[in-house]
């Protein structure tokens, strides 16, 4: 596992000894206006902003040198936009898929986090993230269950998979592989407009790269 500057060179098939090696790159959607003041969770209407926009541009130029098999994303409209971004640069049709939708937060969404850090029930979630869940939400196992359960749909694509998701989803599928508890979630960043990336090959799956930075 590496932190870098994106995907790989080598990214679009790697063999080893006749075995295919696919490469599924995690994108978190770029920055927006109430990112680390309001808790979006599915909050309709939450879009990015200028610094966010160029940062997918960013990306999308990274994402282009690798000739990407398929674009997906999470139908929340800030993935959309930054999927689009990406899909104009590369020309490719955005596949939306609900398994990498964001988090569902329950009667936690469209808060502001300095009233939840008032709040006694998101302190627990936020130390035993796998047994407890938001209230009305999502638990991240059960999170962690979709988003693992779709990648590993993609081993026989035998390409670059680009997904644009989300800061949770992204997390959840890279504790997964890196055999980390949830519990452990705060070990792990996923920045705005960030690419990690998952590594498939056999039955096997490793991160090859965490929380890559794209600069904008």
């Amino acid at each position: 596992m590496k932190r870098g500057s994106g995907p790989a060179a080598s990214s679009p098939v790697t063999r080893r000894d006749n075995r295919v090696t696919t490469h599924v790159h995690l994108v978190r959607h770029g920055h927006h206006s109430l990112l680390d003041a309001v808790l979006c969770g599915r909050m309709p209407g939450v879009q990015l902003d200028e610094l966010g926009c160029r940062q997918m541009a960013a990306v999308a130029d990274l994402i282009s040198k690798i000739a990407p098999l398929a674009l997906q994303s999470s139908p929340q409209r800030r993935a959309l936009q930054s999927a689009g971004i990406v899909a104009t640069r590369c020309g490719l049709a955005v596949e939306i898929v609900p398994a990498f939708d964001e988090i569902d937060m329950g009667a936690w969404t469209g808060s502001e986090f300095s009233r939840l850090a008032l709040d006694e029930q998101w302190r627990c979630w936020n130390e035993k993230r796998s047994s407890t869940k938001p209230p009305g939400g999502e638990s991240m196992i059960a999170l962690q269950r979709r988003v693992v359960a779709h990648i590993e749909q993609l081993r026989s694509l035998g390409g670059p998979i680009v997904i644009v998701s989300h800061a949770e989803p992204i997390r959840a599928a890279v504790m997964h592989y890196l055999r980390w508890p949830l519990d452990e979630f705060h070990s792990v960043a996923i920045d705005p407009a960030s690419v990690s990336t998952i590594s498939l090959e056999g039955s096997r799956g490793r991160v090859a790269r965490l929380n890559g930075e794209v600069s904008a």
